[in-house]
């Protein structure tokens, strides 16, 4: 059974709002759930490199003058930026009987599914969370758990200065590279990558992979 969400779409905010905002919302589920319906908010950020609980510092190679955020999330460094879709996924997992590891596989088919649509044949890649398209990253995972309910979510490179990734080794793997859609996409495909156009193939394919 899908039980749907309902989706926000932010447009382009700051990080720190956002992420407190996460947080604030996923606090108030408790002694509540059955009353608040899972959401996904959609939206970009202003540049900024965000560190995971467990990540370390020296994965940021340079300072570029991109500020740099410690936050609560799984994983290590990232780079979220203009043209990149980032979609925060509030869900109650107890209530979708999903464990971490399948929504982590569910949320991955989603991206791989969505990318097939525009010809692009994107994979796994083992003991790495993520998509990516030939040994590049296209998108990046990263999720907090907090009384069986998930916050933080993913990010899709779409239409972006991929330039500040070099100041990073991107989540925590040196010399790992990154790409993007509008790079990858056929010339018929190439007007469908508004962000707009994105967002819904991906909330789609969300839809079909969040029981």
């Amino acid at each position: 059974m899908n039980r749907g969400f309902e989706v926000r779409r932010l447009g382009r905010v700051d990080y720190q709002p956002t992420w407190r905002a996460m947080q604030a919302f996923t606090a108030a589920r408790a002694g509540h759930r059955d009353a608040t319906p899972d959401e996904i908010w959609l939206c970009e950020h202003p540049p900024v490199f965000t560190l995971g609980l467990a990540g370390k510092a020296e994965h940021l190679l340079h300072d570029i003058g991109v500020p740099l955020v410690n936050i609560d999330r799984g994983g290590q460094i990232t780079y979220h930026g203009p043209g990149q879709l980032v979609a925060y996924l509030l869900l109650d997992l107890k209530r979708r009987q999903l464990g971490v590891r399948e929504l982590v596989t569910r949320i991955e088919q989603a991206l791989i599914d969505m990318l097939s649509e525009y010809g692009i044949a994107a994979q796994r890649l083992a003991g790495a969370p993520g998509v990516y398209v030939r040994g590049a990253k296209i998108a990046a995972l990263g999720l907090r758990i907090k009384n069986a309910c998930c916050f933080h979510g993913l990010c899709l490179n779409v239409d972006m200065d991929l330039a500040p990734y070099a100041a990073i080794n991107p989540c925590g793997h040196a010399g790992m590279p990154v790409t993007q859609l509008l790079d990858l996409c056929g010339e018929s495909e190439r007007g469908h990558c508004g962000m707009e156009q994105v967002a819904q193939r991906l909330l789609d394919q969300l839809k079909e992979q969040l029981p």
